[in-house]
């Protein structure tokens, strides 16, 4: 059973309470999605860390009930 964006969210923010994030379904199937993911808990991180720290926050559902998942992640940016 694919994943609605809204469990993506609800779990993502979870383990990052204060992520900002934006999920598009890529292709209106429920099984591919992009998310946009902005958390502090990023900063000092690369990229591979936080997407890692994304896929640990999905809880094992990468590659069951969420097939596909383009990640951009990133900290806020200093102003």
């Amino acid at each position: 059973m694919p994943m609605n964006p809204a469990e993506i969210e609800t779990l993502v923010k979870a383990a990052l309470p204060d992520a900002q994030i934006n999920i598009e379904d890529l292709r209106g199937d429920g099984d591919h999605y992009a998310a946009y993911i902005i958390s502090s808990a990023f900063k000092g991180k690369t990229r591979v860390q936080q997407h890692q720290m994304v896929y640990q926050a999905l809880q094992g559902r990468m590659g069951n009930e969420l097939h596909a998942l383009a990640l951009q992640t990133s900290a806020p940016q200093d102003e």
